[in-house]
C-alpha cells in the first residue's frame, strides 16, 4: 500500500504535468536525500550567497531578535532544512530559558539532519514534525502552555517560492494559528543586480541543473517515471515585473514520458518546459508592508548589504 506522502506526491505530479498550458512541478519535491546534499553545496557555492547572507544576520543579530519577544518561548520552523542556520536562534533562546524546537519538514532526511545538527544543544528538546507547514504549525500551537509565546522562523527566503498573493495568503494563516505577541521571523531575499541573480540560479559548475535535473530522477525514483535526464536541459529565466527568477527544464526533443504511479502519460514538445521553481526578489519594505496587511506589526528588521537579505520580526496583533 503506498505511503500517504507517496501518494500526495503522485498526485500532485500528475496535476502539474497535466493542466492546460504551463505544465509545472511543486519545488517542495526537491529535497529528497540527493535533492538535499545538491542544495547544501549550491550554498557553498561563490555564485550563491542568500545562504550565507542569512546564517550571517542570524549570527549576528540573534540575541538582539529573541530579546524582542517575551518568554517563555517556543521555536517553530518552517522547512528547517538541515538546521544548521537555526542554530544561532536557538542558542540564543537557551542563553536565557529551556526551550522546545520544533522543525516542520514533508522531508524525513531533512528531519534526521536537522536533528542530528542540533540534538547537542542545551537546555533544547527537539520535536521533529514531518508535515505540510500549516499543518505542522497547527499541531505545535495545540501543544503549548497557556502562557507560551511561539516563534515560528521562516528562514532563507522560502516566501519567495510563493506568488506574492499567495504569500500573503500563507502569512495570513500562520497568523491566523498565533495568538496576539507571538512572533514570525522572515526571511526575505532582495532585489539585485540580474547578471548575479542569473549566476545564482546558473551556476557554471552546474550544481543548480543538477539539482533541477534530479526532481525527474526523484520522479523516475519513487513513482517508476520514464524521465530520460539527458533529453532536458535547465534553464534560468528573469521576469522584472515582479521582480523573479525562474526555473525550468526544457524539453530537447518531443518525447512520450509515461509515470506508472501517478497513472498518467504525457506527452513534451521540443522547446516546451515544466516549471519548477520561482524565486521572488523583494525590496526591504516589502516584508514590513506584507505583515501589515496580514495581521503583524514590525518590531525590527535587519539586512546583510554583502548580498542583499533583510530578515525581519513580525508580531502577532
Amino acid at each position: 500500500m503506498a505511503s500517504t506522502g507517496s501518494t500526495r506526491f503522485a498526485d500532485d505530479v500528475r496535476a502539474g504535468l497535466t493542466r492546460a498550458g504551463q505544465k509545472s512541478l511543486p519545488s517542495k519535491y526537491f529535497y529528497d536525500d540527493v535533492g538535499s546534499a545538491l542544495f547544501e553545496v549550491i550554498s557553498l557555492l561563490p555564485e550563491y550567497g542568500l545562504t550565507r547572507a542569512d546564517q550571517r544576520i542570524l549570527w549576528r543579530h540573534a540575541t538582539a531578535i529573541v530579546g524582542r519577544i517575551s518568554s517563555p518561548l517556543l521555536v517553530a520552523e518552517l522547512g528547517s532544512g538541515s538546521g544548521r542556520k537555526t542554530r544561532a536562534i536557538l542558542e540564543a533562546v537557551a542563553a536565557r530559558e529551556a526551550t522546545t524546537y520544533f522543525p516542520i519538514e514533508i522531508s524525513p532526511s531533512a528531519l534526521a539532519r536537522c536533528e542530528r545538527e542540533l540534538s547537542h544543544l542545551a537546555s533544547v528538546r527537539i520535536v521533529g514534525l514531518e508535515r505540510e507547514y500549516l499543518d505542522g504549525l497547527r499541531e505545535v500551537a495545540a501543544q503549548r502552555g497557556g502562557d507560551s509565546r511561539l516563534l515560528v522562523l521562516f528562514l532563507g527566503s522560502s516566501i519567495g517560492n510563493f506568488e506574492r498573493r499567495a504569500a500573503e495568503h500563507l502569512l495570513r494563516e500562520v497568523r491566523t494559528t498565533l495568538q496576539p505577541g507571538d512572533a514570525l521571523l522572515l526571511g526575505t531575499d532582495l532585489v539585485k543586480p540580474v547578471a548575479q541573480l542569473m549566476a545564482a540560479y546558473d551556476d557554471p559548475l552546474g550544481v543548480t541543473a543538477a539539482f533541477n535535473l534530479n526532481l525527474l530522477a526523484r520522479i523516475n525514483r519513487e513513482l517508476d517515471g520514464e524521465f530520460e535526464l539527458h533529453r532536458f536541459e535547465h534553464v534560468a529565466r528573469y521576469h522584472p515585473d515582479p521582480c523573479r527568477i525562474e526555473m525550468h527544464l526544457r524539453s530537447c526533443t518531443r518525447q512520450v514520458v509515461r509515470i506508472a504511479k501517478a497513472d498518467v502519460v504525457i506527452t513534451l514538445e521540443e522547446g516546451e518546459t515544466i516549471w519548477t521553481e520561482s524565486s521572488h526578489k523583494y525590496q526591504p519594505n516589502d516584508a514590513i508592508l506584507m505583515g501589515r496587511r496580514t495581521g503583524f506589526r514590525c518590531a525590527g528588521q535587519w539586512l546583510d548589504e554583502e548580498w542583499p537579505f533583510a530578515e525581519s520580526l513580525l508580531i502577532a496583533e
